[in-house]
């Protein structure tokens, strides 16, 4: 069995079994999606958003379309994972230097890291584009903006929760603002500080045909195994009725990330519900988050569908290793 390192015990995370005669490795919450407009004040949508145990409960970073349809971050909590008390008010920064730059907000990634702080990566609205945006907070209540760790256009920028070789590591998706911000491939980075960002990697590329043919980005942050860091990510695929973003998964080296051991050559998680298919951009499933309890290997996936609303999906660690090795391109 493969085995979670220097993962927690989740006692309450959100869970379902699997659907009996059901085949897939992962598989959808019955009751989905779990978030929607209805949920959040003023709010067109909530989706690809972030959450993590804090407490006996959780606490999450969501991304609200609001009815500007400037995207913005609020903060949540939730006793059990499924039912969210999403603030009224937008994310404010404490004593924020304005030269860095926050126009707007979205698709938030949030760790907690071995220094013991909650650090929240996210895509950055700055004057003439976006970049990583990188914060963090100790209690949910205050939040410290941080220097922007790239120039732009980048995105999906996720932390690796322990330091590497004595560094703090991140994954991100260096876009290209002349393809509408496709053509974007996996990157690692690191950096002594946090300020300062070098020994930047390719990681993995977008596939010549199939479901990930378009671009790939980081989802959730990594997950530490015995078999290496388990990735969950997304990956795009154009179509004749536009882009369909679809989620997958590799194990990475567990010393240099930036080398891949396996990667899905088969998607884990394809939008087929109504939810995901239809909405604001259709045919998206986004993952952003998941929590791992470390005694059971159970894992629970926060996606956004059709970037409308949240959905959760269920998956445990030595299946999704199983079928990644099995499946691998």
């Amino acid at each position: 069995m493969a085995k979670v390192i220097n993962g927690v015990s989740i006692p309450n995370l959100p869970w379902e079994d699997k659907p009996q005669g059901c085949t897939d490795t992962v598989w959808r919450y019955s009751k989905n999606p779990i978030i929607t407009r209805n949920d959040a004040f003023e709010a067109n949508s909530v989706f690809n958003s972030a959450v993590v145990p804090f407490g006996d409960g959780f606490r999450g970073v969501f991304r609200i379309d609001s009815y500007d349809m400037l995207p913005m971050l609020r903060t949540g909590k939730s006793r059990d994972g499924i039912k969210w008390e999403i603030s009224d008010d937008n994310l404010e920064w404490t004593d924020r230097n304005p030269d860095i730059g926050y126009e707007y907000g979205y698709d938030p990634r949030v760790i907690k890291h071995e220094d013991g702080k909650y650090y929240i990566c996210w895509c950055n609205g700055v004057p003439g584009g976006h970049t990583i945006g990188l914060g963090y907070t100790e209690d949910f209540e205050k939040f410290y903006q941080l220097e922007s760790p790239f120039l732009v256009y980048n995105r999906n920028g996720v932390l690796f929760p322990r330091k590497i070789n004595g560094k703090y590591a991140m994954l991100s998706l260096p876009t290209n603002p002349g393809s509408g911000g496709g053509l974007g491939s996996i990157w690692y980075s690191e950096s002594p500080d946090l300020e300062y960002w070098g020994h930047h990697r390719d990681v993995m590329h977008p596939t010549s045909l199939g479901w990930q043919n378009n671009k790939i980005g980081p989802g959730p942050a990594p997950i530490e195994t015995d078999e290496g860091w388990l990735l969950i990510y997304h990956g795009v695929m154009g179509s004749c009725a536009g882009l369909v973003y679809s989620m997958g998964a590799a194990i990475l080296d567990i010393d240099e990330p930036w080398k891949v051991k396996y990667r899905t050559k088969k998607f884990l998680l394809k939008p087929w519900e109504p939810y995901e298919c239809m909405g604001d951009v259709h045919t998206v499933v986004f993952p952003c988050a998941s929590l791992v309890d470390a005694d059971t290997g159970r894992i629970a996936i926060y996606y956004g569908c059709a970037d409308t609303s949240v959905g959760l999906a269920f998956t445990t660690v030595d299946d999704i290793i199983k079928y990644t090795k099995e499946n691998s391109l």
